[in-house]
């Protein structure tokens, strides 16, 4: 079995551990223009302390508004959250402190929200915004996606599954740290794996993680994917690429640099295929990987061994044998985990 996670934001190296979490307000609340606490002023804009200036950003318009207002980041995000707006307070700090603005649709959702909220007149917030960055398919876009081509190959399972998408998914959030658990059944077959993973923003407006995980059977009838930390989006179980394509839900938008922990278990009705290694496919360098397999005490390996490889059908490298333990299970903790293909193989008796 294979899973993948593409990482097109990058990880810019492991010394570097920013945290913050998180943007899940952007949308209205319906109790806000009643609120003497909020629609009683008529202006900010107005004053010439703070719209006078031609100068003036977005910042410091937010800020001044707050205070003047009276209000704490947190009520001001629980009443956009009251709108259906997700936003977090790291997104709307990050704002106030002119150190990121927003861009996209969602977020410019927040911004109308917040004129009402802080009783601003219409725009004098959304016409401060600085021109945004382009969308359209950048240099650096361009060589993400030669990376993971790097990594995958040319019309790769993963490329398959995805289609367009491929290009452009996870590529504003990039992995850090993980964990994975799979457990095999006495007729030696992966049956369940756990992922626990430590993600980054990479830029503002980071909302989700898709991961492809590719299955050994093509004939697998059903599989059941089970989220501890974050929330399930779209699952797609496609047999004929032998892959399932799981979106985990930040709940928000994320700001840039921010960290966020996506947990789950994807669990496989019965194969026919046997299971004989289970590999962790990566474009960027991962700062830990840890991989431990479970086997059924009626059914062990007569040996495990960890390797490496550079890209798909690559040699592997770094191939050392590993003990199976009191309870039954190996696992591997490369020291390094450069980007490429990182697994775990096993022989099955005669």
């Amino acid at each position: 079995m294979t899973d993948t996670e593409t990482d097109m934001g990058g990880d810019t190296g492991a010394g570097v551990d920013p945290e913050v979490t998180g943007d899940p307000d952007v949308a209205g609340d319906p109790g806000v223009a009643g609120d003497p606490d909020v629609a009683g002023d008529t202006g900010v804009a107005g004053d010439p302390d703070v719209a006078g200036d031609t100068e003036v950003t977005f910042a410091e318009v937010f800020r001044e508004a707050l205070r003047r207002r009276g209000l704490s980041l947190e009520r001001v995000r629980d009443r956009l959250e009251a709108q259906g707006i997700g936003v977090s307070l790291a997104t709307l700090s990050y704002w106030q402190r002119g150190r990121s603005q927003p861009e996209r649709a969602r977020s410019l959702r927040a911004v109308d929200a917040l004129e009402d909220i802080l009783a601003l007149p219409a725009g004098a917030l959304r016409s401060l915004l600085r021109p945004g960055r382009p969308r359209g398919r950048t240099a650096s876009d361009l060589l993400d996606l030669s990376a993971s081509h790097r990594v995958f190959g040319e019309n790769s399972d993963v490329e398959q599954a995805l289609g367009a998408e491929f290009a452009r998914f996870n590529e504003d959030v990039t992995s850090l740290v993980i964990h994975e658990t799979v457990h095999l059944d006495a007729e030696r077959r992966i049956r369940q794996m756990s992922v626990n993973q430590v993600l980054r923003a990479t830029r503002d407006g980071a909302s989700r993680l898709t991961a492809v995980h590719v299955i050994d059977d093509p004939a697998t009838e059903s599989v059941d994917v089970a989220v501890r930390c974050g929330k399930l989006g779209r699952v797609e179980f496609l047999p004929e690429r032998r892959s399932i394509v799981t979106e985990i839900l930040f709940g928000g938008e994320l700001a840039k640099n921010e960290t966020v922990v996506a947990d789950y278990t994807i669990s496989l009705s019965p194969s026919r295929e046997v299971s004989t290694y289970h590999e962790r496919r990566t474009r960027v360098s991962l700062r830990e990987y840890l991989l431990h397999v479970y086997f059924d005490p009626d059914a062990l390996p007569v040996s495990c061994h960890r390797y490496y490889r550079e890209r798909i059908g690559a040699e592997k490298t770094s191939s050392r044998q590993i003990a199976l333990d009191v309870s039954h299970t190996a696992h591997m903790l490369p020291p390094k985990c450069p980007a490429g293909i990182h697994g775990m193989s096993w022989e099955w008796p005669a």
